[in-house]
């Protein structure tokens, strides 16, 4: 793949063989941002994982300490006293049959959908047009829930969710380049430890294969995971 000569330049910053603390790694990452938008900043998490196993097939969310940089637009399927309690939560939009059907003809002015579980039969027809696009609720990830106030506050915090793709590896967004590089820090120590706790029992020798942190079409640093378990004091 060809590389541009901005890419080039902010890829001599890093040292492609050596894997950094954290801390360092974060660093590097703000460094070697060469965009004139505030990029995002991503974490790769390379697992030793088969998702073909059902167990292994890790999935939920998380909210991240500093949030991710971006307010989420957030729509909730509910009706009677749970759209009023959404609606007071601060989602954007709130309904139920008549925006189920708004959806259905191709309406799709917002990043999460949240519903209460009652409503997910009738979301359940839906499940084509929303699942490709990362949008149907689910319990794992605490968007199928009765709770809709506390639901619509996490993901306007900066709640974010995580899944593992075909081939084991889970990547998520960490926060923005302008973000401090304690507050990187944190938040991807809050995603470490998240991975780490939900760790299948049965996976057998390395867990965490590989790490690496990059900017939006900035060059990747690798970072060493032992890093994450000093946690060193700022």
């Amino acid at each position: 793949m060809k590389r541009g000569k901005k890419y080039l330049e902010a890829a001599k910053l890093i040292n492609k063989t050596k894997k950094y603390a954290i801390g360092e790694a974060v660093e590097l990452v703000k460094q070697s941002s060469f965009v004139k938008f505030d990029a995002t900043v991503e974490a790769a998490f390379r697992l030793n994982l088969d998702p073909r196993k059902a167990e292994q097939n890790l999935r939920g969310a998380i909210v991240l300490p500093h949030g991710t940089g971006k307010v989420s637009r957030v729509v909730v399927i509910a009706q009677g006293e749970k759209a009023k309690e959404a609606e007071a939560a601060g989602a954007d939009h709130v309904g139920s049959a008549e925006l189920i059907q708004k959806i259905a003809g191709g309406w799709f002015d917002f990043d999460v959908m949240v519903a209460t579980p009652d409503m997910m039969g009738q979301l359940g027809k839906l499940g084509r047009i929303l699942g490709p696009k990362g949008l149907m609720p689910n319990p794992k990830t605490g968007t199928v829930t009765m709770d809709v106030e506390k639901a619509v506050q996490e993901i306007k915090n900066g709640k974010i969710e995580y899944r593992t793709d075909k081939v084991g590896n889970i990547h998520a967004p960490i926060g923005r380049v302008s973000f401090t590089a304690i507050q990187l820090k944190e938040n991807a120590q809050t995603l470490y430890d998240q991975l780490s706790r939900i760790k299948p029992t049965t996976v057998k020798g390395t867990y965490m294969k590989n790490v690496t942190i990059s900017s939006s079409m900035g060059p990747g640093v690798r970072v060493d995971s032992e890093s994450f378990k000093q946690r060193e004091k700022n």
